[in-house]
């Protein structure tokens, strides 16, 4: 018996959720998605009985993007769900676990071990919340404080199983999703002013912002209301865009060859790799807040989490500047705290926000496509298993042999340099719109909007498939 065995008796004593022995039809998934995603919204009103107070400090313009919603029940979100995840897959593709994801067994081990790590992961990361300062207890309220946090996660973690089984999507996704699209809405038109009368004219909204200032400093008010909903729409219009590109490998289907083509998306990796990211992201700032007493360990870590969230005020910062400030002078100084923030290894200024920007740029990329490249292999997407899939269907190369490798060695020309230059392209995508202070911020919406688009498809290929049952075993 292998180490990962001993949990397997322990994961049975697990609740879970029962695969649909009868495949639910379509109007029963989207009502058991929209019961789900409605209990999210719940969830997120009820606050944590026995806090003192709450403060989202670092994570406040992460917490759409992991589900989460600082001061209720849910305040750690999906973040212990993403982080067993990610660590799962860097020892599994690491060879630290020696499992075969395409082996049923090894299979079930691997969906077992990531539900107990998922399940310790809640309570700890309740722990480190309310030891940080994010969360603050009452007194003599600390453990009832991180139980109803890790219980939030963990009741999050189950909504998340009924939609993969009985739904539509997955359960993390539609929660990023009704997060992002809440938080974009109320930003962009909130109604109320500042005493919390209803007031559109006087709301403040980004919208009724703009057309309050308006008469003022033109430019200025164009910076700071006008264009965050700019940016957002252009990041969305882009998205939309991308998700229509894709590369058809043409393929013969049937003892009479019948002709046919299999698309690879130039978005294969999905938005995957940005929810990865992000959570990590989160994580390594949460650690660094841990560590920070710790000598040597601490100060990396902090330097570490200081790169890896987003200068989010750097356009509005810029642009202000630039127009109270000389162009050339301004560069002048960005110029001084860039030699300066290098020589201290403090950011310093606006030059240190630019450093800032860089290197958030470029770490957010590479772990974007680190995080391509396992998942495709983790989620039987790449070249060997999609090659087997079409084998098994009855499909192959047109002018090859009928042979699995084949067919791997064609899709070895495609679907590896996609999925690179798929996972650099969301990432540059996701962190040039959280530059320029899109609202929502930028990695919600590009998760937003491929989460929406994939829950297009889903539903268009369940009607399908309803419609058409000859076509159901087919689709999968």
């Amino acid at each position: 018996m292998g180490f990962l065995d001993l949990f397997v008796p322990l994961y049975r004593m697990l609740p879970t959720v029962k695969q649909a022995e009868k495949q639910p039809t379509l109007n029963q998934k989207l009502i058991t998605s929209a019961t789900v995603l409605i209990l999210f919204f719940i969830m997120g009103a009820i606050p944590v009985i026995g806090l003192s107070t709450s403060n989202a400090g670092y994570l406040q313009q992460l917490q759409v993007i992991l589900a989460s919603n600082i001061g209720t029940i849910i305040s750690v979100g999906i973040g212990p769900i993403v982080l067993a995840s990610i660590i799962l897959q860097l020892l599994v593709g690491g060879g630290l676990l020696n499992l075969d994801l395409t082996n049923q067994e090894d299979k079930a081990k691997y969906m077992a071990v990531q539900k107990i790590f998922a399940i310790v992961l809640c309570f700890f990361e309740a722990a480190a919340y309310s030891m940080t300062g994010m969360l603050i207890p009452a007194e003599g309220m600390l453990i009832w404080v991180i139980l109803q946090v890790a219980f939030g996660s963990i009741l999050l973690m189950y909504l998340d199983e009924i939609v993969s089984k009985w739904g539509i999507g997955s359960g993390i996704s539609l929660f990023i999703a009704g997060g992002v699209a809440q938080n974009v809405l109320w930003i962009v038109f909130n109604p109320f002013d500042a005493t919390k009368a209803l007031a559109f004219l006087g709301g403040q909204g980004l919208l009724f912002l703009f057309i309050q200032n308006i008469g003022s400093n033109l430019l200025s008010t164009i910076n700071l209301y006008l264009l965050p909903i700019i940016f957002t729409i252009l990041v969305f219009l882009v998205v939309v865009f991308a998700e229509g590109m894709h590369v058809n490998i043409p393929i013969t289907m049937g003892q009479r060859g019948t002709g046919g083509r299999f698309p690879v998306k130039f978005l294969y990796v999905s938005n995957i790799p940005v929810i990865l990211a992000a959570a990590l992201f989160a994580n390594v700032k949460l650690w660094a807040s841990l560590a920070k007493d710790i000598p040597f360990i601490g100060t990396i870590l902090d330097r570490v989490s200081t790169l890896v969230i987003a200068p989010y005020g750097i356009r509005e910062t810029m642009i202000s500047q630039l127009l109270a400030t000389n162009p050339i002078t301004l560069a002048i100084n960005i110029g001084n705290e860039i030699i300066q923030s290098f020589m201290s290894l403090q950011l310093i200024g606006l030059g240190g926000e630019v450093i800032h920007a860089i290197f958030y740029l470029i770490i957010l990329v590479a772990t974007c496509a680190v995080f391509g490249k396992f998942w495709v292999e983790m989620a039987g997407q790449g070249p060997e298993a999609v090659a087997k899939q079409l084998q098994s269907s009855g499909m192959y190369i047109p002018g090859f042999r009928r042979d699995p490798r084949i067919i791997r060695k064609v899709l070895d020309k495609y679907i590896p340099p996609i999925t690179i230059l798929g996972s650099i392209f969301v990432g540059l995508l996701a962190g040039f719109a959280d530059l320029t202070g899109a609202v929502g911020s930028g990695t919600g919406i590009l998760l937003t909007v491929g989460i929406v688009y994939r829950l297009y498809e889903e539903l268009a290929k369940a009607q399908l498939s309803e419609t058409n049952p000859l076509l159901a075993k087919l689709l999968g």
